[in-house]
């Protein structure tokens, strides 16, 4: 069949006709195409164009909004204010308790008022069409503000053949004989931060599971699949307030606190409390390590899960601040469950 605009949205049209639950990601892998794409074939979606730092500099004024942010095997929302929205180049900031993210904007290309039924969002692609964040209002939110932000930003061309470019595949591991894994260990002793360890996956072009496999001796442990429902568990129990970090290429989506309301649905482990909601595909988990790293407040210890192709799904820590030492019920919890 050839592939056209066309052909694409009556495939969509019946596509959703068929399986009315379905989410527009998983109809546009079963379309080999890209969610963006199908996003833009809609008229009632406004495609954005502008400054996307400063459109973000604006959200605030909608008010009481929900976050989200997700990769393939984890769901991210958390709803809040937009409060102190920074950028340095293409890195931003927003730092609020509710709504904590750090943002990419490197990998934001297109973005969308979208409009489904009552529920609206503003929604932000990366250049293959895959979404890096998205923004939906709340029965707080202030919907007119929702309107002068579209109207604002809406492109002059409301193309609805959107073009998307698919990103280079990612670089094979370097074999661990070409490592200088003395050197490597030291520098991890050295660690002051935990943000150094970026730098420190760059200096020595590892992935980041090769670099959990290389880590000195005792900070590191990989630990069984069901470790990561385990942990919410008795976080849940314990009422351990934990840090909850889901990445893509354009976005880190944190939520700092309790959970509490804890449900398994199909292939979903879920966390369904009224600000927060998490949803992990457990079955995509295929490798998890409690990994330790020193810091200028002492040891921080992190509970890391990875898919099959060693891409991080989610991250664990205890809810802490720079200048603070970890939480003792963090570390205890993670004993309890790691045994370690």
């Amino acid at each position: 069949m050839e592939i056209t605009t066309t052909s694409i949205r009556e495939r969509f049209e019946q596509a959703k006709i068929n399986n009315p639950k379905t989410r527009i990601r998983d109809i546009a892998t079963q379309l080999h195409t890209s969610e963006a794409v199908l996003v833009a074939l809609s008229t009632e979606n406004i495609l954005l164009e502008g400054d996307f730092k400063e459109l973000l500099k604006e959200v605030h004024t909608m008010g009481h909004v929900m976050a989200l942010t997700r990769n393939n095997d984890a769901v991210h929302e958390r709803k809040g204010v937009y409060n102190n929205v920074s950028f340095e180049g293409h890195m931003g900031l927003v730092l609020d308790p509710d709504i904590d993210l750090r943002l990419f904007m490197m990998h934001w290309k297109f973005g969308f008022a979208v409009q489904e039924g009552d529920r609206k969002s503003l929604q932000f692609f990366d250049k293959s069409g895959e979404a890096v964040h998205k923004i939906y209002l709340t029965e707080k939110s202030d919907v007119a503000v929702w309107h002068t932000i579209a109207n604002k930003y809406k492109a002059a061309l409301q193309e609805t053949d959107l073009v998307t470019t698919i990103y280079a595949p990612a670089e094979a591991e370097i074999p661990d004989i070409e490592i200088d894994a003395e050197a490597f260990q030291q520098d991890w002793l050295q660690l002051k931060d935990t943000h150094e360890f970026f730098g420190l996956l760059r200096k020595y072009k590892l992935k980041r599971t090769q670099a959990l496999r290389m880590a000195p001796v005792g900070f590191v442990k990989e630990i069984p699949e069901d470790t990561t429902r385990k942990m919410l568990l008795a976080a849940s129990e314990q009422q351990v307030s934990i840090m909850v970090f889901v990445a893509n290429r354009g976005c880190i989506q944190i939520h700092t606190g309790t959970v509490d309301n804890l449900l398994e649905t199909g292939p979903w482990f879920n966390v369904l409390d009224p600000e927060f909601n998490l949803h992990l595909r457990e079955s995509s988990i295929k490798q998890s390590f409690i990994v330790r790293k020193p810091s200028v407040d002492g040891i921080v210890t992190s509970l890391e899960v990875f898919d099959e192709e060693g891409e991080m799904i989610v991250q664990f820590f205890g809810k802490r601040k720079p200048g603070n030492p970890e939480l003792e019920s963090w570390t205890a919890l993670i004993d309890q469950i790691a045994g370690w």
